[in-house]
């Protein structure tokens, strides 16, 4: 690699799989969402084509409802357990696949790294992943595209690890500035599920208090829910004082957009006014 990685402009942007299909109804992509981020996500990078970015998405009615079947993330070991495994990483491969046409459909230069094919895992947590082939992605201008996937782990056998999983420890390698996660809630509610309170930031002091005021999804989440992601981004702040996160609906047109022109809106997850500020 003949120019380093540029850090400062290092951008994370996850797209739920509430928002890109309809988690309600078992394999149901939402193909207009999908090619209206696509556009955003394509448009941001004509204006700010400095920016490097990962994108990872999540699976929706796709891997999820054969990951709870099977209760895949627990662990894999029987025949059938392993036959499960199989269903849904051919599940999270579908949805990727229709990701990945709606960009290359609007002009972006994605392309799919697996995490079933790069990455293995002890007891859940993320064990070894070469890093070579993104970091080579990036250096060339294109686009990475993770996804929560099935993983390969040393003590369940097989596991599933949700894209935050694999954001949190991809993070912790390339510090980016910006953590970007589009759903559908407009961010993180204190009055969930009558959602007229938004919570604006939140910082690690305020770790003791968000099991009481996050709850989980109301959909089929095998991975945890709004309050597993609110703890996963606590612990990433923490260790990353540089970084932003932003949860926040990609449901409106234009939010993804102006989120990667750092024009976020929705809930702030940061270090506190200790820490710099990032941005790109």
């Amino acid at each position: 690699m003949s120019q380093p990685l540029p850090l400062e402009n290092l951008c994370f942007l996850k797209l739920g799989g509430s928002l890109i299909t309809d988690k309600d109804t078992p394999h149901t992509p939402r193909l207009d969402v999908l090619e209206r981020l696509a556009g955003e996500i394509a448009r941001a990078r004509q204006q700010r084509p400095e920016m490097c970015l990962v994108i990872g998405h999540g699976s929706g009615s796709f891997g999820h409802v054969p990951a709870k079947k099977y209760g895949t993330r627990e662990g894999v070991s029987t025949p059938e357990e392993w036959r499960g495994f199989v269903e849904v990483w051919k599940e999270a491969a579908a949805l990727n696949r229709l990701v990945r046409d709606a960009l290359h459909a609007a002009g972006v230069p994605a392309i799919s790294l697996p995490p079933s094919a790069m990455v293995t895992s002890r007891q859940g947590r993320v064990l070894s992943w070469e890093l070579g082939v993104v970091r080579a992605a990036l250096h060339a201008g294109l686009v990475p595209v993770i996804y929560g996937d099935v993983i390969f782990d040393v003590v369940l056998g097989g596991t599933i690890l949700s894209t935050e999983d694999l954001f949190t420890y991809l993070a912790s390698a390339l510090h980016p500035r910006r953590l970007l996660l589009a759903g559908r809630e407009e961010g993180v509610w204190a009055d969930y599920p009558h959602c007229t309170q938004l919570v604006e930031q939140i910082t690690p002091a305020d770790a003791g208090k968000i099991s009481r005021v996050v709850s989980g999804s109301t959909a089929t989440d095998v991975t945890g829910g709004m309050e597993s992601k609110v703890q996963l981004c606590l612990a990433l702040v923490g260790k990353l004082p540089r970084l932003e996160i932003q949860i926040f609906s990609g449901g409106e047109a234009g939010a993804v957009e102006n989120a990667l022109l750092g024009k976020p809106s929705g809930t702030r997850i940061w270090r506190g006014e200790a820490a710099t500020p990032g941005g790109s």
